[in-house]
Protein backbone atom coordinates (compact mmCIF):
# COMPACT_ATOMS: atom_id res chain seq x y z
CA UNK A 1 0.00 0.00 0.00
CA UNK A 2 1.39 3.39 -1.01
CA UNK A 3 1.61 6.32 1.40
CA UNK A 4 -1.02 8.23 -0.58
CA UNK A 5 -3.50 5.35 -0.62
CA UNK A 6 -3.03 4.69 3.12
CA UNK A 7 -3.49 8.37 3.86
CA UNK A 8 -6.61 8.57 1.69
CA UNK A 9 -8.16 5.60 3.51
CA UNK A 10 -7.25 7.07 6.90
CA UNK A 11 -8.85 10.36 5.93
CA UNK A 12 -12.04 8.64 4.80
CA UNK A 13 -12.38 6.75 8.09
CA UNK A 14 -11.74 9.72 10.39
CA UNK A 15 -14.12 11.88 8.35
CA UNK A 16 -16.82 9.24 8.81
CA UNK A 17 -16.33 9.23 12.58
CA UNK A 18 -16.46 13.02 12.59
CA UNK A 19 -19.68 13.03 10.57
CA UNK A 20 -21.36 10.83 13.17
CA UNK A 21 -20.21 13.32 15.81
CA UNK A 22 -21.85 16.18 13.92
CA UNK A 23 -25.15 14.27 14.01
CA UNK A 24 -24.81 14.19 17.80
CA UNK A 25 -24.25 17.95 17.82
CA UNK A 26 -27.44 18.40 15.79
CA UNK A 27 -29.39 16.28 18.27
CA UNK A 28 -27.95 18.40 21.08
CA UNK A 29 -28.98 21.63 19.36
CA UNK A 30 -32.49 20.32 18.81
CA UNK A 31 -32.67 19.23 22.44
CA UNK A 32 -32.14 22.78 23.64
CA UNK A 33 -34.24 24.50 20.96
CA UNK A 34 -37.14 22.27 19.88
CA UNK A 35 -37.43 19.11 21.95
CA UNK A 36 -40.80 18.73 23.75
CA UNK A 37 -40.52 18.15 27.49
CA UNK A 38 -41.83 14.62 27.18
CA UNK A 39 -39.07 13.63 24.76
CA UNK A 40 -36.19 13.86 27.22
CA UNK A 41 -35.84 10.13 27.94
CA UNK A 42 -36.04 9.20 24.27
CA UNK A 43 -33.42 11.81 23.40
CA UNK A 44 -31.08 10.41 26.06
CA UNK A 45 -31.43 6.98 24.44
CA UNK A 46 -30.82 8.46 20.99
CA UNK A 47 -27.72 10.28 22.15
CA UNK A 48 -26.40 7.12 23.82
CA UNK A 49 -26.93 5.00 20.70
CA UNK A 50 -25.31 7.57 18.46
CA UNK A 51 -22.35 8.04 20.80
CA UNK A 52 -21.81 4.29 20.75
CA UNK A 53 -21.85 4.25 16.94
CA UNK A 54 -19.47 7.20 16.74
CA UNK A 55 -17.13 5.56 19.24
CA UNK A 56 -17.12 2.35 17.21
CA UNK A 57 -16.17 4.32 14.09
CA UNK A 58 -13.46 6.26 15.96
CA UNK A 59 -11.93 3.07 17.41
CA UNK A 60 -12.14 0.99 14.22
CA UNK A 61 -9.09 -1.35 14.22
CA UNK A 62 -8.35 -0.47 10.61
CA UNK A 63 -7.57 3.06 11.78
CA UNK A 64 -4.86 1.68 14.04
CA UNK A 65 -3.37 -0.34 11.21
CA UNK A 66 -3.24 2.67 8.90
CA UNK A 67 -1.72 4.89 11.57
CA UNK A 68 0.98 2.31 12.24
CA UNK A 69 1.83 2.22 8.53
CA UNK A 70 1.93 5.99 8.16
CA UNK A 71 3.99 6.51 11.30
CA UNK A 72 6.87 4.30 10.09
CA UNK A 73 10.09 6.33 9.72
CA UNK A 74 10.46 5.32 6.10
CA UNK A 75 7.15 6.93 5.14
CA UNK A 76 7.54 10.34 3.55
CA UNK A 77 4.69 12.59 4.63
CA UNK A 78 4.03 16.23 3.91
CA UNK A 79 3.70 18.64 6.84
CA UNK A 80 -0.08 18.65 6.39
CA UNK A 81 -0.22 14.86 6.35
CA UNK A 82 1.87 14.72 9.53
CA UNK A 83 -0.57 17.06 11.23
CA UNK A 84 -3.51 14.86 10.21
CA UNK A 85 -1.77 11.68 11.36
CA UNK A 86 -0.70 13.21 14.68
CA UNK A 87 -4.22 14.38 15.51
CA UNK A 88 -5.75 11.11 14.31
CA UNK A 89 -3.39 9.18 16.59
CA UNK A 90 -4.42 11.27 19.59
CA UNK A 91 -8.13 10.70 18.84
CA UNK A 92 -7.68 7.00 18.10
CA UNK A 93 -5.72 6.29 21.27
CA UNK A 94 -8.37 8.03 23.33
CA UNK A 95 -11.22 6.21 21.63
CA UNK A 96 -9.65 2.76 22.02
CA UNK A 97 -9.04 3.30 25.73
CA UNK A 98 -12.67 4.18 26.48
CA UNK A 99 -15.08 1.22 26.82
CA UNK A 100 -18.11 1.46 24.55
CA UNK A 101 -20.48 1.05 27.49
CA UNK A 102 -18.83 3.99 29.27
CA UNK A 103 -19.23 6.18 26.17
CA UNK A 104 -22.91 5.22 25.98
CA UNK A 105 -23.44 5.87 29.68
CA UNK A 106 -21.76 9.29 29.53
CA UNK A 107 -23.79 10.43 26.51
CA UNK A 108 -27.09 9.43 28.11
CA UNK A 109 -26.08 11.10 31.36
CA UNK A 110 -25.24 14.31 29.51
CA UNK A 111 -28.69 14.44 27.97
CA UNK A 112 -30.42 13.72 31.28
CA UNK A 113 -28.18 16.23 33.02
CA UNK A 114 -29.28 19.08 30.75
CA UNK A 115 -32.94 18.57 31.61
CA UNK A 116 -32.16 18.16 35.32
CA UNK A 117 -30.25 21.46 35.23
CA UNK A 118 -33.06 23.27 33.39
CA UNK A 119 -35.62 22.07 35.96
CA UNK A 120 -33.35 22.88 38.91
CA UNK A 121 -32.59 26.36 37.62
CA UNK A 122 -36.26 27.15 37.03
CA UNK A 123 -37.16 25.96 40.55
CA UNK A 124 -34.00 27.27 42.27
CA UNK A 125 -33.51 23.73 43.55
CA UNK A 126 -29.82 22.81 43.76
CA UNK A 127 -30.39 19.69 45.93
CA UNK A 128 -32.31 18.04 43.04
CA UNK A 129 -29.37 18.73 40.71
CA UNK A 130 -26.57 17.74 43.10
CA UNK A 131 -26.80 13.96 42.40
CA UNK A 132 -26.52 14.65 38.66
CA UNK A 133 -23.45 16.77 39.23
CA UNK A 134 -21.90 14.11 41.47
CA UNK A 135 -22.43 11.54 38.73
CA UNK A 136 -20.91 13.84 36.11
CA UNK A 137 -17.88 14.43 38.30
CA UNK A 138 -17.46 10.70 38.88
CA UNK A 139 -17.73 10.03 35.12
CA UNK A 140 -15.10 12.68 34.39
CA UNK A 141 -12.69 11.08 36.85
CA UNK A 142 -13.36 7.62 35.40
CA UNK A 143 -12.67 8.94 31.92
CA UNK A 144 -9.37 10.41 33.07
CA UNK A 145 -8.43 7.08 34.66
CA UNK A 146 -9.23 5.14 31.48
CA UNK A 147 -6.90 7.50 29.61
CA UNK A 148 -4.05 7.19 32.10
CA UNK A 149 -4.67 10.54 33.76
CA UNK A 150 -6.26 9.28 36.96
CA UNK A 151 -3.63 11.13 38.98
CA UNK A 152 -4.51 14.46 37.29
CA UNK A 153 -8.17 14.34 36.21
CA UNK A 154 -8.61 18.10 35.99
CA UNK A 155 -5.57 18.41 33.71
CA UNK A 156 -7.26 15.80 31.53
CA UNK A 157 -10.45 17.89 31.33
CA UNK A 158 -8.48 21.02 30.40
CA UNK A 159 -6.52 19.09 27.78
CA UNK A 160 -9.77 17.85 26.20
CA UNK A 161 -10.74 21.41 25.31
CA UNK A 162 -7.25 22.79 24.70
CA UNK A 163 -4.58 20.19 23.93
CA UNK A 164 -1.54 20.51 26.16
CA UNK A 165 -3.15 22.83 28.71
CA UNK A 166 -2.62 22.17 32.43
CA UNK A 167 -4.07 23.63 35.61
CA UNK A 168 -0.63 24.92 36.61
CA UNK A 169 -0.30 26.88 33.35
CA UNK A 170 -3.79 28.34 33.70
CA UNK A 171 -3.21 29.24 37.34
CA UNK A 172 -0.02 31.14 36.47
CA UNK A 173 -1.81 33.19 33.80
CA UNK A 174 -4.87 33.83 35.94
CA UNK A 175 -2.84 34.89 38.98
CA UNK A 176 -0.99 37.43 36.86
CA UNK A 177 -4.27 38.69 35.42
CA UNK A 178 -5.92 38.99 38.84
CA UNK A 179 -3.11 41.17 40.14
CA UNK A 180 -3.80 43.72 37.40
CA UNK A 181 -7.52 43.26 36.96
CA UNK A 182 -8.84 43.57 40.51
CA UNK A 183 -7.45 47.10 41.09
CA UNK A 184 -8.55 48.14 37.58
CA UNK A 185 -12.11 47.04 38.32
CA UNK A 186 -12.04 49.06 41.55
CA UNK A 187 -10.76 52.16 39.72
CA UNK A 188 -13.42 51.97 37.04
CA UNK A 189 -16.39 51.16 39.28
CA UNK A 190 -15.40 54.00 41.63
CA UNK A 191 -15.40 56.50 38.77
CA UNK A 192 -18.37 58.92 38.62
CA UNK A 193 -18.70 57.96 34.95
CA UNK A 194 -19.77 54.45 36.03
CA UNK A 195 -23.04 55.83 37.42
CA UNK A 196 -23.66 57.73 34.16
CA UNK A 197 -23.08 54.57 32.16
CA UNK A 198 -25.50 52.59 34.33
CA UNK A 199 -28.11 55.35 34.01
CA UNK A 200 -27.72 55.32 30.24
CA UNK A 201 -28.12 51.54 30.10
CA UNK A 202 -31.24 51.79 32.28
CA UNK A 203 -32.90 53.96 29.62
CA UNK A 204 -32.81 51.10 27.11
CA UNK A 205 -36.18 49.52 27.85
CA UNK A 206 -39.18 48.24 25.92
CA UNK A 207 -37.44 47.00 22.76
CA UNK A 208 -39.86 44.62 20.94
CA UNK A 209 -38.32 41.20 20.38
CA UNK A 210 -39.10 41.09 16.66
CA UNK A 211 -37.25 44.36 16.16
CA UNK A 212 -34.29 43.03 18.12
CA UNK A 213 -34.32 39.90 16.01
CA UNK A 214 -34.23 41.92 12.78
CA UNK A 215 -31.44 44.19 14.04
CA UNK A 216 -29.12 41.42 15.19
CA UNK A 217 -29.70 39.55 11.93
CA UNK A 218 -28.60 42.64 9.96
CA UNK A 219 -25.56 43.14 12.20
CA UNK A 220 -24.36 39.56 12.05
CA UNK A 221 -24.86 39.36 8.28
CA UNK A 222 -22.83 42.53 7.82
CA UNK A 223 -20.06 41.02 9.95
CA UNK A 224 -19.88 38.15 7.46
CA UNK A 225 -21.99 35.30 8.82
CA UNK A 226 -23.48 33.25 5.97
CA UNK A 227 -27.10 32.41 6.79
CA UNK A 228 -27.24 30.09 3.79
CA UNK A 229 -24.96 27.87 5.91
CA UNK A 230 -26.35 28.64 9.35
CA UNK A 231 -29.22 29.91 11.47
CA UNK A 232 -29.99 31.49 14.82
CA UNK A 233 -32.73 30.42 17.22
CA UNK A 234 -33.72 30.86 20.87
CA UNK A 235 -32.57 28.70 23.78
CA UNK A 236 -32.34 28.91 27.56
CA UNK A 237 -28.56 29.49 27.33
CA UNK A 238 -26.91 30.96 24.17
CA UNK A 239 -24.55 28.62 22.32
CA UNK A 240 -23.15 27.73 18.91
CA UNK A 241 -22.75 24.25 17.45
CA UNK A 242 -22.37 22.63 14.07
CA UNK A 243 -19.83 22.91 11.29
CA UNK A 244 -19.09 25.18 8.34
CA UNK A 245 -21.98 24.12 6.14
CA UNK A 246 -24.53 23.91 8.97
CA UNK A 247 -23.81 26.23 11.92
CA UNK A 248 -26.52 26.46 14.59
CA UNK A 249 -26.46 29.50 16.89
CA UNK A 250 -28.88 30.51 19.63
CA UNK A 251 -29.59 33.60 21.70
CA UNK A 252 -32.27 34.77 24.15
CA UNK A 253 -34.32 37.96 24.23
CA UNK A 254 -35.42 40.42 26.91
CA UNK A 255 -37.38 43.52 25.87
CA UNK A 256 -35.77 45.49 28.70
CA UNK A 257 -32.20 44.35 28.01
CA UNK A 258 -31.70 44.63 24.23
CA UNK A 259 -27.91 44.74 24.39
CA UNK A 260 -27.81 41.28 26.00
CA UNK A 261 -29.35 39.55 22.99
CA UNK A 262 -27.26 41.61 20.59
CA UNK A 263 -23.92 40.90 22.23
CA UNK A 264 -24.65 37.24 22.92
CA UNK A 265 -25.57 36.89 19.24
CA UNK A 266 -22.37 38.62 18.14
CA UNK A 267 -20.42 36.35 20.49
CA UNK A 268 -21.96 33.23 18.94
CA UNK A 269 -21.44 34.70 15.48
CA UNK A 270 -17.72 34.85 16.23
CA UNK A 271 -17.84 31.11 16.83
CA UNK A 272 -19.89 30.65 13.68
CA UNK A 273 -17.49 32.68 11.53
CA UNK A 274 -14.63 30.47 12.72
CA UNK A 275 -16.53 27.30 11.81
CA UNK A 276 -17.54 28.72 8.43
CA UNK A 277 -13.92 29.69 7.78
CA UNK A 278 -12.46 26.23 8.35
CA UNK A 279 -11.49 24.50 5.07
CA UNK A 280 -14.60 22.53 4.08
CA UNK A 281 -12.66 19.99 2.00
CA UNK A 282 -10.80 18.86 5.13
CA UNK A 283 -13.70 18.83 7.57
CA UNK A 284 -13.09 16.19 10.23
CA UNK A 285 -9.30 16.10 9.88
CA UNK A 286 -6.72 18.29 11.62
CA UNK A 287 -6.73 20.55 8.57
CA UNK A 288 -10.44 21.31 8.92
CA UNK A 289 -11.16 21.46 12.66
CA UNK A 290 -10.53 24.27 15.12
CA UNK A 291 -7.33 24.69 17.15
CA UNK A 292 -8.99 24.32 20.55
CA UNK A 293 -11.62 26.10 22.57
CA UNK A 294 -9.36 28.93 23.75
CA UNK A 295 -8.81 29.88 20.11
CA UNK A 296 -12.52 29.40 19.43
CA UNK A 297 -13.38 31.74 22.29
CA UNK A 298 -10.80 34.25 21.06
CA UNK A 299 -12.80 34.54 17.85
CA UNK A 300 -16.13 35.06 19.62
CA UNK A 301 -14.73 37.48 22.20
CA UNK A 302 -12.80 39.53 19.61
CA UNK A 303 -15.96 40.16 17.58
CA UNK A 304 -18.09 40.72 20.68
CA UNK A 305 -15.71 43.11 22.43
CA UNK A 306 -12.87 44.62 20.42
CA UNK A 307 -15.12 45.01 17.38
CA UNK A 308 -18.71 45.40 18.58
CA UNK A 309 -17.93 47.74 21.49
CA UNK A 310 -15.80 50.04 19.34
CA UNK A 311 -16.77 53.57 18.32
CA UNK A 312 -16.54 52.69 14.65
CA UNK A 313 -18.99 49.84 15.02
CA UNK A 314 -21.59 52.10 16.63
CA UNK A 315 -21.04 54.92 14.13
CA UNK A 316 -22.16 52.34 11.59
CA UNK A 317 -25.08 50.74 13.42
CA UNK A 318 -26.47 53.47 15.69
CA UNK A 319 -28.54 55.08 12.88
CA UNK A 320 -30.20 51.75 12.10
CA UNK A 321 -30.89 51.08 15.78
CA UNK A 322 -32.61 54.46 16.07
CA UNK A 323 -34.55 53.84 12.87
CA UNK A 324 -35.90 50.51 14.17
CA UNK A 325 -36.56 51.79 17.71
CA UNK A 326 -37.25 55.54 17.48
CA UNK A 327 -39.32 55.84 20.68
CA UNK A 328 -37.00 53.63 22.76
CA UNK A 329 -33.84 55.55 21.76
CA UNK A 330 -35.22 59.10 21.64
CA UNK A 331 -34.00 60.00 25.13
CA UNK A 332 -30.56 58.42 24.67
CA UNK A 333 -27.85 60.64 23.23
CA UNK A 334 -25.02 59.17 21.14
CA UNK A 335 -22.45 59.48 23.92
CA UNK A 336 -24.90 57.89 26.35
CA UNK A 337 -25.46 54.96 24.00
CA UNK A 338 -21.74 54.38 23.72
CA UNK A 339 -21.42 54.47 27.51
CA UNK A 340 -24.31 52.00 27.80
CA UNK A 341 -22.56 49.66 25.36
CA UNK A 342 -19.43 49.89 27.52
CA UNK A 343 -21.08 50.09 30.93
CA UNK A 344 -19.05 48.51 33.71
CA UNK A 345 -20.96 47.18 36.68
CA UNK A 346 -20.27 44.02 38.66
CA UNK A 347 -23.04 41.47 38.15
CA UNK A 348 -23.78 38.02 39.47
CA UNK A 349 -24.46 36.55 36.02
CA UNK A 350 -21.47 35.64 33.86
CA UNK A 351 -23.16 35.96 30.49
CA UNK A 352 -24.41 39.46 31.41
CA UNK A 353 -21.01 40.64 32.67
CA UNK A 354 -19.15 43.50 31.02
CA UNK A 355 -15.76 42.71 29.55
CA UNK A 356 -13.85 44.32 32.41
CA UNK A 357 -15.37 42.18 35.17
CA UNK A 358 -16.08 39.09 33.03
CA UNK A 359 -12.75 37.41 33.66
CA UNK A 360 -13.34 37.43 37.42
CA UNK A 361 -16.30 35.12 36.79
CA UNK A 362 -14.00 32.72 34.95
CA UNK A 363 -11.38 32.78 37.69
CA UNK A 364 -14.15 31.91 40.16
CA UNK A 365 -15.23 28.89 38.13
CA UNK A 366 -11.67 27.72 37.57
CA UNK A 367 -10.88 27.82 41.29
CA UNK A 368 -14.13 25.99 42.15
CA UNK A 369 -13.50 23.30 39.54
CA UNK A 370 -9.98 22.67 40.82
CA UNK A 371 -11.36 22.11 44.33
CA UNK A 372 -14.08 19.78 43.05
CA UNK A 373 -11.53 17.59 41.29
CA UNK A 374 -9.04 17.60 44.13
CA UNK A 375 -11.73 16.56 46.62
CA UNK A 376 -11.24 19.73 48.64
CA UNK A 377 -14.83 20.69 47.84
CA UNK A 378 -17.86 18.37 47.91
CA UNK A 379 -20.75 18.88 45.50
CA UNK A 380 -23.19 19.39 48.37
CA UNK A 381 -21.08 22.35 49.57
CA UNK A 382 -20.96 24.05 46.17
CA UNK A 383 -23.64 26.71 46.80
CA UNK A 384 -21.91 28.03 49.92
CA UNK A 385 -18.49 27.91 48.26
CA UNK A 386 -19.86 29.73 45.22
CA UNK A 387 -21.38 32.49 47.36
CA UNK A 388 -18.10 33.00 49.22
CA UNK A 389 -16.04 33.08 46.00
CA UNK A 390 -18.48 35.46 44.34
CA UNK A 391 -18.31 37.79 47.32
CA UNK A 392 -14.51 37.74 47.25
CA UNK A 393 -13.91 38.04 43.49
CA UNK A 394 -16.96 39.81 42.07
CA UNK A 395 -17.93 41.75 45.19
CA UNK A 396 -21.49 40.42 45.10
CA UNK A 397 -23.20 37.50 46.81
CA UNK A 398 -26.02 35.59 45.12
CA UNK A 399 -29.37 35.71 46.87
CA UNK A 400 -30.23 32.28 45.48
CA UNK A 401 -28.66 29.41 43.55
CA UNK A 402 -30.38 30.38 40.31
CA UNK A 403 -28.13 33.43 40.12
CA UNK A 404 -25.25 31.51 41.66
CA UNK A 405 -24.10 27.96 41.06
CA UNK A 406 -27.05 27.04 38.80
CA UNK A 407 -26.59 29.85 36.29
CA UNK A 408 -24.39 27.99 33.75
CA UNK A 409 -25.29 24.96 31.64
CA UNK A 410 -21.75 23.58 31.19
CA UNK A 411 -21.52 21.15 34.11
CA UNK A 412 -24.86 19.56 33.25
CA UNK A 413 -23.21 17.42 30.56
CA UNK A 414 -19.82 17.14 32.25
CA UNK A 415 -18.05 19.97 30.41
CA UNK A 416 -15.60 20.57 33.24
CA UNK A 417 -12.44 22.44 32.27
CA UNK A 418 -14.20 24.49 29.59
CA UNK A 419 -14.59 27.74 31.53
CA UNK A 420 -10.87 28.71 31.43
CA UNK A 421 -11.15 28.81 27.63
CA UNK A 422 -13.21 32.00 27.90
CA UNK A 423 -10.54 33.92 29.79
CA UNK A 424 -7.70 32.46 27.73
CA UNK A 425 -9.75 33.42 24.68
CA UNK A 426 -9.92 37.00 25.94
CA UNK A 427 -6.13 37.05 26.26
CA UNK A 428 -5.70 35.62 22.77
CA UNK A 429 -8.26 38.06 21.34
CA UNK A 430 -6.34 41.04 22.71
CA UNK A 431 -3.06 39.75 21.24
CA UNK A 432 -4.69 39.13 17.87
CA UNK A 433 -6.37 42.55 17.98
CA UNK A 434 -3.10 44.41 18.49
CA UNK A 435 -1.43 42.42 15.72
CA UNK A 436 -4.31 43.24 13.35
CA UNK A 437 -4.16 46.93 14.32
CA UNK A 438 -0.43 47.03 13.68
CA UNK A 439 -1.07 45.78 10.16
CA UNK A 440 -4.16 47.94 9.54
CA UNK A 441 -4.42 50.98 11.84
CA UNK A 442 -7.58 52.17 10.06
CA UNK A 443 -9.75 49.29 11.31
CA UNK A 444 -12.06 51.61 13.24
CA UNK A 445 -12.70 53.60 10.06
CA UNK A 446 -13.48 50.32 8.29
CA UNK A 447 -16.05 49.48 10.95
CA UNK A 448 -17.64 52.93 10.72
CA UNK A 449 -18.29 52.19 7.03
CA UNK A 450 -19.76 48.82 7.90
CA UNK A 451 -16.77 47.08 6.32
CA UNK A 452 -15.49 44.12 8.32
CA UNK A 453 -13.96 42.33 5.35
CA UNK A 454 -10.30 43.07 6.03
CA UNK A 455 -10.44 41.81 9.61
CA UNK A 456 -12.45 38.72 8.67
CA UNK A 457 -10.12 38.01 5.75
CA UNK A 458 -7.06 38.31 7.99
CA UNK A 459 -8.57 35.94 10.55
CA UNK A 460 -9.60 33.56 7.76
CA UNK A 461 -6.02 33.40 6.46
CA UNK A 462 -4.07 33.29 9.70
CA UNK A 463 -6.44 31.46 12.09
CA UNK A 464 -9.33 29.74 10.35
CA UNK A 465 -7.46 28.28 7.39
CA UNK A 466 -4.83 26.79 9.71
CA UNK A 467 -7.27 24.30 11.22
CA UNK A 468 -5.48 22.30 13.92
CA UNK A 469 -2.05 22.19 12.36
CA UNK A 470 -0.95 23.77 15.65
CA UNK A 471 -2.49 23.99 19.10
CA UNK A 472 -3.94 27.33 20.19
CA UNK A 473 -0.85 28.57 22.02
CA UNK A 474 1.52 27.68 19.18
CA UNK A 475 -0.80 29.22 16.59
CA UNK A 476 -0.99 32.42 18.63
CA UNK A 477 2.82 32.54 18.81
CA UNK A 478 3.08 32.16 15.06
CA UNK A 479 0.49 34.87 14.32
CA UNK A 480 1.40 37.44 16.98
CA UNK A 481 5.05 36.63 17.65
CA UNK A 482 4.38 36.50 21.40
CA UNK A 483 3.74 33.94 24.10
CA UNK A 484 0.24 34.01 25.58
CA UNK A 485 0.14 36.65 28.31
CA UNK A 486 -2.47 38.71 30.19
CA UNK A 487 -0.55 41.91 29.40
CA UNK A 488 -2.21 42.72 26.04
CA UNK A 489 -5.64 42.15 27.60
CA UNK A 490 -4.89 44.49 30.50
CA UNK A 491 -3.48 47.05 28.04
CA UNK A 492 -6.63 46.85 25.92
CA UNK A 493 -8.96 47.23 28.93
CA UNK A 494 -6.96 50.19 30.24
CA UNK A 495 -6.92 51.88 26.84
CA UNK A 496 -10.62 51.45 26.09
CA UNK A 497 -12.08 51.91 29.56
CA UNK A 498 -9.41 54.25 30.86
CA UNK A 499 -10.36 56.64 28.10
CA UNK A 500 -14.02 56.45 29.10
CA UNK A 501 -13.85 56.23 32.87
CA UNK A 502 -10.51 57.45 34.21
Amino acid sequence: MTTDSAFAELTRLIKRAHTLGTVGELLGWDEQVNLPLGGADQRAAQQAALAEAQHAAASEPRLGELLAKLEKPARELTDDQRAVVKNARRDYDRATKLPAEFVREKAAQGSRGYHAWARAKAADDFPSYAPVLETNLELAKREAAYLGRGDAPYDHMLDKHDPGLTAAAVEKLFDALKRELVPLVREITASPVAARARAAAAKLRGFPVEGQRAFLREVTERMGFDYARGRIDVSLHPFCSGTGSDVRMTTRFNADAPLDALFSSIHETGHGLYEQGLPAAHLGTALGIHAGMAMHESQSRLWENQVARSRGFWRCFEPRLRELFPAQTAAVMADELYLAVNAVEPTLIRVEADEVTYNLHIVLRFEVEKKLFSGELAVRDLPAAWRAASRELVGLEPANDREGVLQDVHWSDGAFGYFPSYCLGNMLAAQLWYRALALRPELDADFARGDFSWLLGWLREHIHAQGRRFDALELARRVTGEELSPRPLVRYLRERYGGLYL
